[in-house]
């Protein structure tokens, strides 16, 4: 029932301003230069994980996934010295189904699912909760965990392909 709803308010949506969705998030776009902080990998080769921290100045930093954005944020010190959590005007991260920038801070994160993103066991991002479960039952996920869920601890599992 509930997607059924979904369904009509986005089209609703759609008839009455011509976009698709309004929950996407404006984010500038990588560069094929722009390496994520956290690994060094090309983020732009990568367009369907790519995740942002943009900052009030207009800087932004991109990343090749939600993991490392969160390794990045959890330790702004170490990855990224000056910069203070106060300055961010927006975190984003690309969302699995529809392809889009969503908010981070509102999104549903599968941990422990089949499907691996380029540095391997990721967060996928969803944009709802029954996105997320339809998700984790499609892939194998264990768990669906929200943005203040994540934790270096979940962090270093995730890596080490242990999940709870």
């Amino acid at each position: 029932m509930s997607r059924i709803i979904k369904i009509i308010c986005l089209l609703t949506n759609v008839v009455w301003t011509g976009t698709v969705t309004s929950e996407t998030l404006e984010l500038p776009a990588p560069a094929p230069q722009d390496t994520c902080p956290v690994c060094g990998m090309f983020v732009a080769k990568y367009p369907e994980w790519i995740a942002t921290v943009l900052y009030r100045d207009g800087h932004a930093h991109h990343f090749d996934g939600a993991k490392d954005m969160f390794k990045y944020l959890l330790d702004l010190e170490k990855w990224a010295p000056g910069h203070q959590a106060g300055d961010i005007q927006a975190i984003g991260v690309t969302e699995y189904y529809g392809l889009t920038r969503i908010d981070a801070r509102k999104a549903f994160y599968v941990v422990g699912s089949d499907v691996l993103g380029p540095m391997g066991h990721e967060l996928i991002p969803l944009e709802t909760r029954e996105d997320a479960e339809e998700f984790m039952r499609d892939h194998k996920g264990t768990a669906i965990v929200r943005f203040t869920d994540v934790t270096q601890n979940r962090l270093r599992n995730l890596d080490e392909g242990v999940f709870d």
